[in-house]
């Protein structure tokens, strides 16, 4: 007998009790999506909270059970959530995005960096990590071939965007409950792993994937433009129209990313 004839096919959760748990709408009925899209447009990104709030626990509860209900490849669910909660420990963080932010202005990225120091006084401050190890669970050969690393780098990927799905619900479920947000992306670098690993305690062999910040803002939030449905949707093939030039995309870049990142276009390193 094979190790596949031995496996265990029993499935995780009774199915009857499964299917009875869900609660689908009848097909075609608007109600809950005009709420979720009500939640969606005014998932409002910030970079400064109200520094005097204070995060109820069971809101934090609500949006990280949300995050936990995202979907996964092969249900794997490969994220971990650090709540961070420790004044001090926010602020050690925030240093060390407001070193990055001056190393890039140095180099001359000419990228829109945010204002880091708000990392400090968010009251919901989520670290969301995956274990990388997870990779395995996804279709790969583990034999060293060519096909191997193919096929790994395609379950790296299904790896991020099941994080991602995770980290998006949490950003609709804070949304819901009223608060503004802040998806912390770059912290892709070897040292940021090295800077906030030891800070949490964080096995090696898990990564820091971004961090996700939330409460009530310290200014007024306004709603970022975003593009026309008709430049994103193409029927059947690719538009044409939708594919620009290298020469067009420089000159958005150089042009008109700083405009629409941020309320004060001037700050740019």
């Amino acid at each position: 007998m094979t190790p596949d004839d031995a496996a265990d096919t029993t499935p995780a959760v009774d199915l009857a009790a499964a299917e009875a748990e869900l609660d689908l709408p009848p097909i075609g009925d608007r109600s809950r999506y005009d709420a979720l899209m009500q939640v969606i447009r005014n998932r409002v990104t910030v970079r400064r909270f109200d520094p005097d709030y204070r995060m109820p626990e069971e809101h934090v509860e609500m949006i990280l059970e949300a995050a936990r209900h995202a979907p996964s490849g092969a249900n794997a669910q490969p994220w971990q959530f650090i709540v961070i909660r420790d004044a001090e420990v926010k602020r050690q963080i925030s240093e060390y995005f407001v070193a990055e932010q001056r190393a890039r202005a140095k180099m001359k990225m000419k990228f829109p960096t945010p204002d880091y120091r708000g990392l400090a006084t968010a009251p919901g401050f989520v670290v969301v990590c995956a274990d990388m190890r997870w990779v395995n669970a996804f279709p790969v050969l583990n034999d060293g071939s060519e096909l191997d690393r193919i096929y790994r780098e395609n379950a790296e990927r299904i790896l991020l965007q099941s994080v991602a799905a995770a980290t998006m619900s949490a950003h609709l479920a804070a949304a819901a409950l009223g608060y503004c947000v802040w998806w912390v992306t770059a912290i892709g670098q070897e040292n940021a792993q090295r800077a906030m690993k030891p800070l949490l305690g964080i096995p090696e062999d898990i990564s820091v994937l971004d961090i996700f910040l939330f409460g009530p803002p310290a200014q007024k939030p306004y709603k970022r433009w975003r593009r026309p449905y008709g430049d994103i949707v193409s029927l059947d093939r690719f538009d044409p129209a939708h594919h620009l030039s290298d020469a067009e995309l420089a000159d958005w870049i150089a042009n008109r990313r700083h405009r629409v990142m941020y309320r004060d276009a001037r700050k740019i390193d």
